[in-house]
């Protein structure tokens, strides 16, 4: 993920560490891990990630609704792979999203990108509740790439 064009802040440089979109999340609740997540995907992971804890945090979703749920992600910002690629305002979105959101985002000017709507995200996610020890695991259906299962 280093650039060889001089000055910017990813220059490839001796002794600097590449950035990486590498991106494994773990959860806490009170100082105990309570859920595993990650995504392949590029720029796009946490991006991926972020609708999923927010679902899940605040929304109350399981951890399978919260995959399931339609999801988006930006292209505003130069990728982080070549050619580098990117589109100021530009959003792309699962058809699945509301019709009246899909209005909303371009009525503020982004560039919305409607893609299928199983197409976006890879996440799985694994859950443990620490006061009882009952685990949950959820897969991504899109792209037949996750699996979940346990004994």
């Amino acid at each position: 993920m280093t650039w060889l064009e001089p000055g910017t802040p990813s220059t490839l440089t001796p002794g600097k560490r590449p950035r990486t979109t590498l991106t494994p999340t773990l959860v806490l609740r009170d100082g105990k891990a309570v859920t595993a997540l990650g995504s392949p995907g590029g720029d796009q992971q946490d991006q991926w990630q972020l609708p999923y804890l927010l679902r899940t945090i605040v929304g109350g979703y399981s951890p399978q609704q919260a995959i399931d749920a339609p999801t988006f992600h930006t292209t505003s910002m130069p990728g982080s792979f070549w050619p580098r690629t990117w589109e100021p305002g530009g959003a792309v979105v699962e058809e699945r999203l509301a019709e009246d959101v899909i209005a909303g985002l371009e009525r503020r000017g982004h560039v919305v990108t409607v893609v299928g709507g199983w197409t976006l995200g890879r996440l799985s996610a694994v859950v443990r509740d620490p006061s009882t020890g009952v685990l949950q695991a959820a897969a991504n259906p899109r792209g037949a790439q996750g699996y979940a299962a346990g004994r």
